[in-house]
């Protein structure tokens, strides 16, 4: 017999941001309705296939669900699926992607540290299907290069300078009162995939909010499902290689002072060349997309402040 989890401290919207995950949505997300917990899919739209498998779970599993005409990105994506678990009533949203799996008891536990303290954004320990970390706590964004590092990596030596850093939490799986969503006005629209999440948290440190992550809540992450193109374990897409260049810069011009902004557009190329080797070096043998999406993002990202 299944153990009932006790409801959430208060009422609670999932966000899900589809895009030709209809499978992962119906291995990963909770198959029976629970007591104060809306469940919001926003489906992206990719095919017509998908939007019908999408629309078929919707209605046997009673989520809500809404159906833009396309592909809106991450951000917007999150921002529809928020603005309608508020209508509904939520006090905390979470936010989780479809190749993420949040147990009911770790969903409570972010509920439940949010209700807590409405300044404070919650995310798990996040671990690969292997029991591996993908994530635990904090990224360190370093000001001075535009370079990340997890924060508990962050040197600890008596140099004359340290580090200026901003800390940042992935957007994988996160909680958040409705009142400081409501406060940082959500995801910036602008950057439609990739370092949303970074630019969210230098909101919510400017609001004066806290980010934390809650080592004995785990979700697990299948990284990659939702954008590889290649089947490759570490190859990446176009997509994501464009936006990741791109979005960089932009945040730069959106966040930083102007002598930072010049330091990082002066890296912008070793950084693009850092990236497209995230995806290993077997893919540069079989095709011009990495580089090809990498000169674009270059290009579009030194663009993004004029």
């Amino acid at each position: 017999m299944t153990r009932m989890q006790p409801p959430p401290a208060r009422r609670t919207a999932i966000v899900v941001v589809n895009y030709g995950s209809h499978g992962l949505l119906a291995q990963n997300l909770p198959v029976d309705r629970e007591p104060g917990v809306d469940i919001v899919v926003v489906d992206s739209f990719s095919t017509t296939a998908e939007r019908t498998a999408v629309e078929t779970l919707a209605a046997d599993r009673d989520w809500q669900l809404i159906t833009p005409e396309r592909n809106v990105g991450f951000g917007i994506g999150c921002n529809l699926g928020a603005e309608r678990g508020l209508a509904l009533g939520a006090e905390v949203l979470v936010f989780v992607n479809p190749d993420a799996s949040l147990p009911p008891a770790a969903r409570n536990r972010l509920v439940a540290t949010v209700v807590a303290d409405e300044r404070v954004v919650a995310a798990p320990r996040i671990e690969r299907p292997d029991g591996s970390v993908w994530a635990s706590g904090t990224t360190d964004l370093y000001l001075d290069s535009g370079t990340m590092r997890a924060t508990r990596k962050r040197p600890t030596g008596t140099s004359e300078r340290a580090p200026r850093v901003q800390t940042w939490l992935s957007g994988a799986c996160f909680a958040i009162s409705a009142p400081l969503w409501r406060e940082v006005g959500g995801f910036d629209p602008d950057y439609f995939l990739y370092w949303e999440d970074v630019d969210l948290s230098w909101r919510v440190h400017e609001a004066g909010g806290r980010l934390v992550t809650l080592e004995d809540a785990v979700a697990v992450h299948d990284e990659g499902r939702t954008h590889s193109e290649t089947g490759s374990t570490r190859a990446r897409s176009g997509t994501y290689y464009y936006y990741n260049i791109r979005n960089r810069m932009m945040f730069a011009h959106k966040h930083l002072r102007p002598s930072d902004v010049r330091a990082w557009r002066r890296s912008s190329l070793s950084a693009a060349k850092a990236i497209v080797l995230q995806g290993g070096r077997r893919q540069l043998l079989t095709g011009t997309t990495p580089w090809t999406a990498a000169a674009r993002g270059v290009r579009d990202g030194l663009r993004a402040g004029r």
